[in-house]
């Protein structure tokens, strides 16, 4: 991998969202298996990524948060479902990503969060076409995480030993993946 760490997206703006807890443990996992990991939650987006004139000039802020993809080795998207898909923010926020050079041959996992019984799978499904057009190569194991409010204790640790162990397999897979890509 090349010291590339691996960028674990937090696909909501929300403050706290059992996202962001997901998020968090499965950059533990990358770290703890010595594998560099970045978490980057969309509620880092600046005011500024929302204006009108964002496409044309890109805000410093902006640009910082497009760096860290760019220099990504693999983007590991954590994402819930909001009225069956993803939400709107994580969508403007790839629109915002240089195109094409953001997702090129990048390779890419998912993870789906939902209150719901399906574990956030129209979402993923979704991104994936997305991530397809824009020729990223995707990692085929995915986790989807239903009854999420049930299955995290108020640390945000994981409470399901078979959830933990999914994405610990996740995890350890997505990183040969990379590296065996970069390599």
């Amino acid at each position: 991998m090349a010291n590339k760490s691996i960028v674990v997206l937090s696909g909501t703006l929300r403050p706290d969202s059992n996202t962001l807890k997901i998020s968090k443990v499965i950059a533990a996992l990358y770290q703890a298996a010595g594998v560099p990991a970045d978490l980057l939650s969309l509620s880092e987006l600046p005011p500024e990524a929302f204006l009108p004139t964002v496409y044309a000039t890109k805000p410093p802020a902006v640009v910082a948060l497009q760096d860290r993809i760019l220099a990504a080795g693999g983007l590991h998207v954590v994402t819930p479902e909001y009225n069956g898909s993803f939400p709107g923010t994580l969508k403007h926020f790839i629109d915002l990503l240089k195109f094409p050079e953001s997702f090129e041959h990048k390779p890419v996992a998912f993870t789906g969060v939902s209150a719901g019984q399906w574990g956030a799978l129209r979402s993923v499904e979704q991104l994936q076409a997305i991530f397809g057009y824009r020729n990223a190569h995707i990692f085929p194991d995915r986790i989807f995480i239903p009854g999420i409010h049930g299955k995290l204790d108020a640390a945000g640790q994981v409470t399901d030993a078979d959830i933990q162990s999914r994405l610990a397999a996740q995890s350890r897979g997505f990183a040969a993946f990379v590296s065996k890509l970069g390599a």
